[in-house]
């Protein structure tokens, strides 16, 4: 069976630091573009982050670009996704997925995993 489980979600203060885990398994991931979206009550689920197995190309929304990194353990076959400086607008479930091609909306990815609540307290 075929999985994405995230865990690291928590709450902190405004200005701290969370690291989001996401570990594949089930198959092979080395091929999938990994995702990161977070969905806030009342919004969207936007786009946050994508790294690829392969190479470790990234790319970041410009709302988190310098304060938030993703990486990857090949070995793992575990996604990780630091979040340093946090704002209370971070506040949102965050989900990993996983798709063929990558991109910026949740309709290019086909595997989600459970997501996970970060609270950012002012």
């Amino acid at each position: 069976q075929v999985q994405l489980v995230e865990s690291g979600g928590g709450l902190v203060q405004a200005g701290g630091s969370l690291r989001l885990s996401c570990a594949a398994s089930g198959r092979t991931f080395s091929s999938y573009v990994m995702g990161w979206f977070r969905q806030a009550p009342g919004n969207e689920r936007e786009f946050v982050s994508t790294i690829r197995w392969t190479g470790g190309s990234t790319s970041y929304a410009d709302s988190v670009k310098g304060r938030f990194t993703v990486s990857a353990d090949n070995a793992k076959n575990t996604v990780y996704l630091q979040m340093n400086s946090l704002k209370p607008e971070d506040t949102a479930v965050y989900y990993c997925a996983a798709g063929w091609y990558g991109g910026r909306w949740p309709a290019q990815y086909h595997l989600w995993g459970q997501g996970a609540q970060v609270t950012v307290s002012s």
